[in-house]
């Protein structure tokens, strides 16, 4: 069984700035500290460079134990790779393979965090990025990734 929330705002980016959907795995809606299997929530944020905003949560009763392993033969997994739609990128404390691949076939971009921490913080750390210089990964999800061409590298020779 799972239930979505979302929250009505109209307080957004600011013209022309394409906010990026991110997903986090928590079971207290305060901190990033779930594994993707066993995560009774996922917090919807949308994130720009000057700001962020909550957009929903969806909440899971069937979740996995955390053990490594699927703990029986329902699919658990699926639902909340669907409930996902739409987002870019997915923090969790673990994702196990079968899961990290339906993830990243959704178009989903699985980023590991260690140890637990504030949802605050990874939303300021993904603002970072994107004021930064972003990773080759999340260039591509904002379509503003180039691969380089090594022959701008060489100048032509010229022939006698």
């Amino acid at each position: 069984m799972s239930r979505t929330l979302r929250l009505v705002d109209t307080d957004g980016p600011a013209p022309g700035e394409t906010p990026l959907r991110v997903a986090i795995a928590t079971n207290d809606m305060e901190n990033l500290n779930a594994h993707f299997g066993s995560a009774k929530k996922f917090a919807v944020f949308e994130v720009w460079k000057t700001g962020s905003r909550f957009l929903s949560v969806h909440e899971f009763g069937n979740v996995t134990a955390q053990k490594g392993k699927h703990d029986d033969q329902d699919d658990k997994i699926t639902p909340k790779v669907e409930a996902l739609e739409g987002c870019a990128l997915l923090f969790a404390l673990a994702i196990g393979g079968p899961s990290a691949a339906k993830v990243v076939k959704a178009g989903i971009h699985p980023i590991k965090r260690k140890d637990a921490e504030p949802i605050t913080d990874v939303l300021t750390q993904v603002q970072e990025m994107l004021n930064g210089t972003p990773p080759p990964f999340l260039r591509k999800i904002l379509g503003t990734y180039q691969k380089p061409d090594f022959m701008e590298d060489f100048e032509e020779e010229e022939t006698v």
